[in-house]
């Protein structure tokens, strides 16, 4: 068990990382890097990580991941209200227009190994705490009254957690949040049962330059419908 003191100098290790992470991507990030950030010497760095730069990358993974629900608070694990449903809608808009196209955590995912044991652990935790606050916030809505009882809470918070994740994936690849507005927009909706009612249409995204991305016109048309057998279209 660490001390006071070097629980804080590792966490002073781990912040340095992150940060040359979030600077100059994880690739480029060399031990040499951290130690100059942190003006701590190997041998501190190694007593702390004797597994070198993975373990440290690891490390700071862990610490991007808790990152990711930190900038949601508080209305994350206080989602008792629409209120409250839609402050949290914001946040997470907000937060991911911020931090725009390089995603920390993902660039850390990828240079461990996406399919490693280590960085499927890391991903794993966090979907599952996100999930998992989801999952009792819409619990308490339904307690209330204002969610469907019949709602599956579990699977409803599994559907918002992916809805986000392909929403940021697509803001990733072109610089719009749109998708991702709309993706949590339609999850509010259906939370409250307004979905088979309301629509709200999906504008083409745009970059950064103010061109539209080759799938850009894909945001605008509506799932297709499927046509009954025997049936012909004139």
């Amino acid at each position: 068990m660490l001390t006071a003191k070097g629980t804080a100098t590792r966490q002073r290790i781990v912040d340095g990382a992150a940060a040359e992470i979030r600077a100059h991507g994880a690739t480029a990030t060399t031990l040499d890097d951290v130690l100059a950030r942190t003006a701590t010497s190997k041998g501190q760095l190694f007593h702390y990580f004797p597994g070198g730069r993975e373990e440290l990358l690891l490390a700071a993974a862990d610490y991007e991941s808790e990152r990711v629900l930190q900038d949601q608070q508080p209305y994350l694990g206080q989602l008792d209200s629409w209120e409250a449903w839609q402050s949290w809608r914001d946040t997470v808009v907000r937060r991911y227009r911020e931090q725009g196209v390089h995603c920390p955590l993902g660039t850390l995912i990828t240079e461990l190994g996406r399919h490693s044991p280590a960085a499927r652990a890391v991903t794993g935790r966090l979907i599952e705490r996100w999930q998992n606050d989801l999952h009792t916030g819409i619990t308490v809505m339904q307690q209330r009254g204002q969610i469907s009882a019949d709602l599956d809470a579990a699977r409803t918070a599994a559907a918002v957690v992916a809805a986000i994740q392909g929403g940021v994936t697509i803001l990733m690849s072109t610089g719009s949040s749109q998708h991702l507005e709309a993706a949590l927009d339609t999850m509010l909706l259906f939370l409250r049962g307004e979905a088979s009612t309301t629509a709200a249409p999906v504008a083409p995204c745009r970059t950064a330059d103010g061109t539209s991305p080759p799938s850009a016109g894909l945001a605008a048309t509506g799932p297709a419908r499927r046509r009954r057998p025997g049936r012909t279209t004139r």
